[in-house]
């Protein structure tokens, strides 16, 4: 290992490169086995640095944010995670256009447009990730997604540092351009508008207020486990399946929102992956329904 260290040292600061890194600590779910590299460049020329030095070195590369839309299987992750997260993640205002670095977590930008009286991002402000896993999965919430609010996106792809626009992305329900091929995103232009300030507020609070009463914040969860399917609401076919409170080892579907899997305590991963096709076949056998993951399964 102490090779790898060397290859990484020229373009990025030594306490920024772990070897052995539990991916516990790094997801939401609280599980999922060690990364044999853990990378946390906080550049764009980190960030470019280190994955030209894996392709280099031929070492297989995966890129991560917060981990709140991450199962890291147990055996955990060959070669190099590289976290793009809270030190990559400044935020630049031009009027109502702001500029994020694709670190910045979602509840920091929330905070940034509401400190500037600029609305249309409240719908996003509580969801626990960074903006790349935004923009990756088009997130979103009460009635908005990323997709309206995105002019532009800037992202690093086969040696080239390139910009998208809107229609570029495509975005579409739960999924993007950035989720089919090696895009490291970087920034985004966001377009927002004037507000007032007191209005915003109370949105954001409101908008709260409604997650902490639905879903089970209390718990490590990657939010909803599963896509919302055509004409159905995913957590109603799994309560009307009977399968509220079900669990499997330290994995759980959650008594409070029957969308979203907990570990109620001491799940593993498989625990987890288990109790989701568990569910995905039972729905299925039930409605005739195959329930789609909306956390996104990676590792050994």
């Amino acid at each position: 290992m102490r090779h790898i260290e060397k290859v990484f040292i020229d373009g990025i600061k030594k306490e920024r490169i772990k070897f052995n890194e539990p991916m516990s600590n790094h997801t939401s779910f609280k599980t999922g086995g060690n990364a044999d590299i853990f990378l946390t460049p906080a550049t764009k020329e980190e960030i470019v640095f280190c994955i030209e030095k894996c392709i280099e070195e031929k070492i297989p590369y995966t890129i991560i944010g917060n981990g709140s839309n991450l199962l890291v299987r147990d055996k955990g992750i060959r070669g190099a995670v590289i976290q793009i997260g809270n030190n990559y993640g400044n935020i630049m205002k031009n009027d109502e256009i702001i500029t994020v670095q694709s670190g910045a977590m979602l509840s920091k930008i929330g905070n940034y447009a509401l400190e500037n009286s600029l609305e249309g991002f409240e719908f996003a402000s509580g969801i626990p990730g960074t903006l790349g896993g935004a923009l990756t999965m088009n997130a979103g919430a009460y009635g908005g997604e990323m997709k309206d609010i995105v002019e532009t996106v800037t992202a690093y792809k086969d040696g080239n540092v390139i910009e998208l626009k809107n229609k570029d992305c495509l975005f579409g329900y739960r999924t993007s351009l950035f989720l089919k091929g090696k895009y490291v995103l970087l920034k985004a232009n966001i377009k927002l508008k004037k507000g007032i300030y007191k209005e915003i507020e109370k949105k954001m609070k409101d908008l709260m207020n409604r997650r902490i009463e639905k879903q089970p914040l209390n718990l490590p969860s990657a939010g909803s486990t599963f896509k919302r399917p055509e004409g159905y609401f995913a957590g109603k076919l799994i309560m009307d399946s009977g399968l509220k409170g079900f669990s499997i080892g330290g994995a759980q579907v959650s008594e409070k929102h029957c969308g979203f899997i907990v570990n109620k305590g001491g799940a593993s991963s498989k625990d987890i992956e288990e109790l989701i096709e568990y569910v995905k076949n039972n729905v299925y056998s039930k409605f005739n329904v195959m329930l789609e993951t909306e956390v996104r399964i990676i590792g050994e």
